[in-house]
C-alpha cells in the first residue's frame, strides 16, 4: 500500500454510527461520546476505511504537562481550550501496515489547526494523548515526533470530582503545533488571537476554603426567619464564580450547582441529608443585590492582597457609564484595576464627572 494515497477526512454525521460502532468494537476503551468540542477523523485508503481518530478538549490537570508548559493555575484554566486531546486512536485490526500510525498522525496535524479554528472560533497551540502502559508503550507517538513527558498521578475525573485513590498512571506525550508554543502559553499577557470568551482562572482547594472567611464580618441583610445559606457561603460561591468567568445571576447559580460535594465542603455549604447543598441562583441575586458594597469590596480587596500578590504588573482602565446620570446632572466614571497574571480585579471606584 502507498502511504502517500492515504487520505484524512472529519467523519460526516451520516459515519457517526459506523465510527462508534467501530471504536466500541476494536478500541480497548470502547467509544467515546462527543463531550464539548470534540473532532473526529477517519483515514481511508481508495475509500476503504483504516484508522479512527478523536481529539476532544485537553485534561484539567496533568502534573507532568502542565510543568513542562511552564505555566502556573493562574495561566491554566483560562488557556486549556489551546489544548486538545487525542483521546482515541485505532488502527483497524485487517490494516497494521508499517509506519501507518505515523503517517496518519501526521497528516491530523496538519489539517487538525484549520479544522478546530473553523468549528470552534480559535485555534490549538498543543496536542497531548495519555498511554496507558499495560496496553501500549508509546511507540507510534515517539515515531510521529511526539515528546514523552513523564507519567500522570493515575486519578481520573468522576462525577464527584477526582478518584480518591490512584489506579494505573498513564504515560503523558505531547505534541506542539507552533514552534513558539510553551512560551505562547505560559506569557504573562495571552496574545487577542488566543483568547476565548471571559478571562477565568481555576481556584484551588486553598482558595475555596479560605473565601468564606474573608466574609464573615459582613452584616447580613436578610432577615434571619427561613435563612438557609450563611452569608459567607453565598458571597464566596459568588466570588469563585465570577473569577472562574461567570457573569449574571443564572450562570453563577449554574455554576454553583456543577460544583461536586468535595468543593461544597470547601466553601462550607449546608450539609443536609447526607449532601451538601448550595444556594440557589434566587438567593445569590437577593444576597448581592442587598448587601453592603462597602463592606463586600473590602472583603475582596483583603482576599486579593493575600492571594494576588505575584501580579507583577497592573492594567489601569476606565469607562463613563452611558445614562447614569445623579440628580446633579453628573455622569458616573468607573476605575478599574486588573492584575497582568492574575487576570483579576483587584478594585473598582466610582466618581462623578462634570456634565
Amino acid at each position: 500500500m502507498n502511504l502517500r494515497e492515504v487520505i484524512l477526512q472529519p467523519v460526516a454525521a451520516p459515519e457517526e454510527g459506523r465510527f462508534q460502532a467501530l471504536m466500541e468494537a476494536h478500541h480497548y476503551l470502547g467509544a467515546l461520546p462527543k463531550i464539548g468540542n470534540t473532532l473526529w477523523y477517519v483515514a481511508t485508503w481508495h475509500g476503504e476505511w483504516l484508522a479512527l481518530l478523536s481529539f476532544s478538549a485537553a485534561a484539567w490537570k496533568c502534573a507532568v504537562r502542565d510543568a513542562w508548559i511552564g505555566w502556573g493555575f493562574r495561566y491554566q484554566y483560562d488557556r486549556l481550550h489551546l489544548l486538545a486531546n487525542n483521546s482515541r486512536f485505532l488502527i483497524l485490526p485487517e490494516h497494521h501496515y508499517p509506519n501507518l500510525a505515523s503517517r496518519v498522525l501526521g497528516l491530523c496535524e496538519r489539517r487538525l489547526v484549520g479544522d478546530w479554528q473553523e468549528r470552534f472560533g480559535y485555534p490549538l497551540l498543543l496536542l497531548e494523548t495519555f498511554v496507558d502502559p499495560r496496553h501500549f508503550h508509546g511507540t507510534l507517538y515517539r515515531a510521529a515526533n511526539w515528546h514523552e513527558v513523564g507519567e500522570s498521578r493515575g486519578f481520573r475525573r468522576t462525577r464527584e470530582g477526582y478518584s480518591g485513590e490512584p489506579s494505573a498512571p498513564k504515560r503523558v506525550f505531547v505534541r506542539p503545533l507552533h514552534r513558539q508554543a510553551q512560551a505562547r502559553l505560559c506569557q504573562p499577557i495571552l496574545d487577542p488571537q488566543y483568547r476565548h470568551g471571559a478571562s477565568k482562572i481555576m481556584l484551588s482547594a486553598e482558595h475555596m476554603g479560605s473565601l468564606p472567611q474573608f466574609f464573615a464580618d459582613i452584616p447580613d441583610p436578610r432577615r434571619g426567619q427561613g435563612r438557609r445559606h450563611p452569608l459567607p457561603v453565598v458571597l464566596a460561591i459568588a466570588a469563585a464564580a465570577t473569577l472562574c468567568g461567570m457573569r449574571g445571576y443564572k450562570a453563577i447559580g449554574l455554576w454553583a450547582q456543577d460544583l461536586g460535594q468535595k468543593a461544597r465542603a470547601r466553601f462550607r455549604c449546608r450539609y443536609r441529608n447526607r449532601c451538601y447543598t448550595v444556594p440557589s441562583r434566587n438567593v445569590i441575586r437577593e444576597v448581592l443585590t442587598r448587601v453592603d458594597p462597602v463592606a463586600l469590596d473590602r472583603a475582596l480587596q483583603s482576599w486579593n492582597a493575600q492571594h494576588a500578590v505575584a501580579d507583577e504588573g497592573l492594567a489601569i482602565d476606565g469607562k463613563t457609564m452611558c445614562n447614569a446620570i445623579d440628580e446633579h446632572g453628573h455622569r458616573a466614571h468607573i476605575l478599574g484595576v486588573v492584575g497582568h497574571q492574575s487576570q483579576t480585579c483587584h478594585t473598582q471606584k466610582k466618581s462623578g464627572l462634570c456634565p
